[in-house]
């Protein structure tokens, strides 16, 4: 009996152990594909294998740069993707289970490209017989935009360009005589329910017939498309939330196939009898036989390395930042925590240290007491205010934080903070009462620039326009009234108090003096913009005022008094000179003297 207690003590104590050192289930896999009994997808930027069913991920590469959107070869022997290996992104093939991959494309890619244009050379899919693929390239264009479809042979060669003008993501064919595709690539944007000039839909391009046909029509986004039969799936948002639907070549009719509503159907991709996806950051796979989809566990065996507490030099991570009043410090912040920094002498200090919180665009008060700042602290961003040493409590300002805002703005009274947030409206409120006031709300873009009088009584702003010419406008807190003090002919700017609140200077572009040009016959408007000034006060003059150089005209008193003052200065100079003759004559008188006695 004791020795079965022992064992099963053992047992528990084996299973307990075991059940703390198993992988944790994987989040945040992107770019999935499968292939049958196998799924790839990349994970912290390496390639990662496992199976349709989930289970222990395999790592397939290990290179610091990314490896991303792998594909399965039609037999599934082989796994093509674009990578980083030689510096910029390159399409790659290596064999499925792991080996060295093999570069099948060279061309550089264009300057300075945003992450949200994609990448260059962005793998899309084999070809149906295996010989070839095909690739998305920025190569022929001079804009980031501007991406065409290009296949290159697996065993090596030159790329050949596809004729169709601009493309995004694509899908060919069983026969691949067809290709489903997106003539716009807008998947690293992070808009949601768009419908603008840039919706996506898709089209199907007929080869060989060089024929185009719509398949979509939806306002909003249907993009991704995945040729699998007779049917070709897509995403769309058109219920809200990015979901699968397909549509049915030969009836032309289209059906939604997944029913997600909490995140978005996110990279999918097809494979002979499944579709697998990103949604939530797990994967999900879709069975086309019966339309079930169902979500697969996936561990990851890694150290996980970015996830571990370490050292960070952030020097040259800093996000923003604000002078104290006085220059000798400055506040800063750098990975989400704030630092103040001397001029000179001292050292940095870390006034917050908040671990999963970020803070962001600190802004010293003009006492220097406080400085307010954005925190995400409650999962949306608020104002909050510390002492500037950051040894008391902070205090949060705002408990509104429904959308970004931007420009914190002390009053010069360091009493009341001013900002404007993403809904175009703009704020203030007393760190006292905490009760926000609203200032005005734009109808056509965001409020941008706000700045406080000396006497912390005024604010001045510029708003928009129907025309897009932006006004300046003065708010008095007193009456919380706002006044439009420049027309909408001209387009008035960056307005600012000087120190003594008599002026206020601005921006504006008014200035016109046309010139011809020497190559088009038009002519230009060149040097428009430049800085003015309005006087505020009835009785202070502009120190620009006109100035005129005039004669005075004398009164009849003042000529008498000129020439009294001339018979006076005769006077005095004919005394004069009777003195000094009187005084030679002396001198000579004095002389003869002297020579007599002689």
């Amino acid at each position: 009996m004791r020795f079965s207690k022992v064992l099963l003590f053992a047992f528990l104590v084996v299973l307990i152990g075991s059940s703390l050192l198993q992988a944790k289930e994987c989040r945040l896999m992107r770019y999935p594909d499968i292939h049958k009994d196998k799924i790839v997808f990349t994970y912290a930027g390496d390639l990662w294998l496992v199976s349709s069913q989930g289970g222990v991920a395999r790592k397939l590469t290990s290179h610091p740069g990314e490896e991303v959107f792998p594909k399965f070869s039609p037999d599934g022997k082989y796994i093509a993707f674009t990578g980083e290996y030689e510096g910029g992104t390159h399409v790659y093939v290596m064999p499925a289970e792991g080996g060295e991959p093999k570069q099948l494309t060279f061309h550089p890619d264009i300057f300075d490209v945003p992450e949200r244009m994609g990448y260059n050379d962005h793998m899309i899919e084999w070809y149906p017989d295996g010989k070839k693929i095909l690739f998305r390239s920025r190569r022929e264009s001079h804009r980031a935009t501007g991406s065409k479809l290009f296949s290159v042979d697996v065993k090596g060669g030159l790329p050949q360009v596809l004729q169709i003008p601009e493309s995004g993501l694509a899908s060919l064919s069983p026969d691949g005589n067809k290709l489903a595709y997106n003539r716009r690539f807008r998947e690293f944007r992070t808009w949601k329910r768009y419908k603008g000039g840039t919706s996506q839909d898709v089209w199907i391009y007929d080869l060989k017939n060089d024929k185009i046909e719509q398949i979509t029509d939806w306002e909003g986004t249907d993009n991704s498309p995945m040729w699998n039969g007779d049917k070709v799936y897509f995403n769309s948002d058109r219920d809200h939330t990015l979901n699968i639907f397909a549509y049915d070549t030969n009836t032309k009719k289209t059906k939604k196939v997944t029913k997600h509503s909490e995140y978005d159907v996110k990279w999918p991709s097809v494979g002979p009898d499944n579709i697998v996806y990103e949604n939530g950051g797990y994967l999900h796979v879709l069975d086309l036989e019966n339309n079930d989809t169902k979500k697969i566990k996936v561990e990851v065996p890694s150290d996980l390395i970015l996830t571990r507490p370490n050292y960070e030099r952030v020097s040259d991570l800093i996000h923003g930042g604000s002078i104290s009043p006085t220059g000798k410090r400055a506040v800063l912040t750098a990975r989400g925590d704030l630092f103040t920094v001397p001029a000179e002498k001292g050292n940095a200090r870390n006034i917050t240290q908040t671990q999963g919180i970020r803070e962001i665009y600190p802004v010293w008060s003009p006492d220097a007491k406080w400085i307010a700042y954005l925190s995400d602290k409650t999962g949306e961003y608020d104002i909050y205010i510390r002492p500037q040493d950051g040894e008391g409590e902070e205090q949060r300002i705002t408990n509104d934080g429904d959308c970004y805002r931007f420009d914190l703005k002390w009053s010069p009274d360091s009493k009341k903070i001013l900002w404007t947030d993403k809904k175009m409206r703009l704020f203030y409120v007393d760190i006292e009462d905490k009760d926000p006031v609203l200032v005005d709300e734009a109808k056509y873009t965001q409020i941008w620039i706000a700045n406080w009088s000396p006497d912390s009584k005024w604010i001045t702003y510029t708003k928009n326009q129907s025309h897009f010419y932006e006004a300046i406008y003065l708010y008095n807190l007193d009456e919380k009234k706002s006044h439009k003090i420049t027309d909408d002919l001209t387009d008035d700017l960056n307005p600012v108090f000087d120190p003594d609140g008599k002026y206020l200077y601005f921006i504006s572009l008014r200035s016109f003096a046309p010139t011809f040009d020497d190559f088009e016959q038009n002519h230009i408007y060149a040097n428009t913009r430049n800085i003015y000034l309005m006087t505020l006060q009835a009785d202070s003059l502009s120190p620009f005022a006109p100035e005129s150089d005039e004669e005075e005209v004398k009164e009849e008193e003042e000529e008498k008094k000129e020439e009294n003052g001339e018979e006076e200065k005769e006077d005095k100079d004919k005394d004069k000179e009777d003195k000094e003759d009187k005084d030679k004559k002396d001198k000579d008188e004095d002389k003869d003297d002297e020579e007599a006695i002689q």
